[in-house]
């Protein structure tokens, strides 16, 4: 090797192990050709030590199966493949450093396959490069967190926490496409606390939010599991009884109602007596559509408080 060829190594090496991005170069075998500054530091192993050695024993937590799949279908198609942090958070277990993301403990990774030709053409080595993503990682998952936080109080009633209108809103729009997707047919119960503005008058605001709270967690604790319930406004609530048809729903709204007229609601050591008008409409297709629904539960709850309130009412209107 002349002056000049050793001079453009000399600096070519040195590149190499100042990048800020490991680098591997593996043979057919998987035996490490190549290994830089990047993984000596992340790794704490050393180039001498790694080079000569099968990745797999260096890393035996490397999924083989996996990885070498990979491997294979670069050489297969002789073009470079990408693996992202979102597919898999990283490959290599290397900790995480960096003071801004500290929380977390391993270093996310991009990491580009690249096949690498020899004179005659064939693949007999493949270039692994590794980048620490983490920074983006990390600021992409705070993101996602805090969008669904939002996404959440958007849909929460901060004074129950149950759903609120907006909350109610999707779960219709979900009943109803089940229904006419799978023909699974859904009970919507509106129901509206009895003589509401009076407690309020007596006992005051305080002792209505309550009673709200309180009638929330009865209705929670009376549900399934996949039912949903949500605070419509003020002192009315919208129930979702799925795969419930009006009659079924007539039997959970009776044994509802009698738990609530039985409880006694306290405020301030205050015995405060309760009693619910209950409105339900089974989903149907001549409705249409999420407004018809909610307007049909609603007039046969109008038509309970018209008939003397503390009971339940099914509209019979629908189909």
């Amino acid at each position: 090797m002349n002056q000049i060829d050793f001079k453009e190594f000399h600096w070519m090496v040195s590149m190499i192990n100042s990048i800020d991005a490991g680098l591997i170069v593996l043979d057919n075998d998987y035996v490490i050709e190549s290994w830089n500054g990047f993984m000596y530091h992340h790794s704490n192993i050393h180039a001498a030590d790694a080079k000569g050695k099968n990745i797999f024993d260096i890393f035996q937590d490397l999924d083989k199966s996996w990885f070498m799949r990979k491997v294979e279908a670069v050489k297969t198609i002789q073009n470079q493949s990408f693996i992202t942090w979102e597919q898999k958070p990283y490959i290599f277990p290397f900790k995480n450093y960096r003071p801004i993301t500290g929380t977390v403990e391993h270093m996310y990774q991009n990491v580009t396959i690249l096949p690498l030709p020899s004179l005659t053409g064939s693949i007999d080595q493949i270039c692994l490069i590794i980048y620490d993503v983490t920074d983006i990682a990390a600021n992409r998952m705070e993101l996602q967190k805090a969008n669904g936080q939002l996404e959440k109080l958007t849909k929460t009633d901060p004074l129950t926490q149950i759903d609120n209108r907006n909350g109610l809103a999707v779960n219709v729009d979900l009943a109803n496409k089940r229904y006419k997707m799978q023909q699974t047919v859904s009970s919507l119960v509106m129901l509206d606390i009895d003589h509401f503005k009076q407690i309020n008058d007596t006992h005051g605001h305080p002792a209505g939010d309550a009673i709200l709270q309180q009638l929330a967690a009865i209705i929670k604790e009376s549900m399934r599991e996949n039912d949903s319930v949500a605070r419509y406004g003020g002192e009315e609530f919208a129930i979702i009884l799925h795969n419930t048809t009006s009659d079924k729903a007539s039997h959970f709204v009776e044994r509802l109602r009698k738990a609530i007229e039985d409880t006694e609601f306290t405020f301030q050591e205050t015995v405060i007596k309760v009693t619910i008008s209950f409105g339900i409409a089974q989903i149907s297709t001549k409705g249409g559509d999420n407004k018809a629904w909610m307007e049909a539960a609603d007039k046969a709850l109008y038509q309970a408080k018209r008939q003397g309130r503390n009971q339940g009412v099914v509209y019979e209107s629908m189909d």
